[in-house]
């Protein structure tokens, strides 16, 4: 019986995930697969991890095409491809579904990089 109620509550939970995430789309498009974003870019946690701080999001960065370690400090202004988009889109609908002004995170893939400032301000 306990499994039957588990079963039911996650079936619940799922449809109304599914409600919440098309209501946000409508109002907010987290769909696109390329992002544009100008920020302080920043040494990560580990040796060969980087971050961008932008308004309104934190994003770990890669790339094959530059060395983000030769931009550590600077502001700069990156093109990039969200990693596993389709995952990342559900999860920052139901974000802004319930909470105001979240901070989007995600993994991206640097295509295209530009220093704006040789300092973050």
């Amino acid at each position: 019986m306990n499994n039957l109620k588990i079963r039911l509550c996650l079936v619940a939970f799922l449809c109304v995930s599914m409600l919440l995430i098309s209501t946000a789309q409508d109002t907010n498009d987290t769909s696109k697969l390329t992002r544009y974003l100008t920020g302080c870019l920043q040494q990560g946690h580990n040796v060969d991890e980087y971050q961008l701080n932008a308004k309104n999001a934190k994003w770990h960065l890669k790339s094959d095409n530059y060395r983000l370690e030769d931009y550590v400090g600077q502001e700069v202004k990156v093109a990039g491809v969200v990693s596993n988009q389709p995952y990342h889109g559900m999860k920052e609908d139901l974000k802004a579904a319930v909470a105001k002004n979240p901070t989007e995170t995600g993994v991206l893939t640097i295509t295209n990089l530009e220093i704006v400032s040789n300092s973050c301000n």
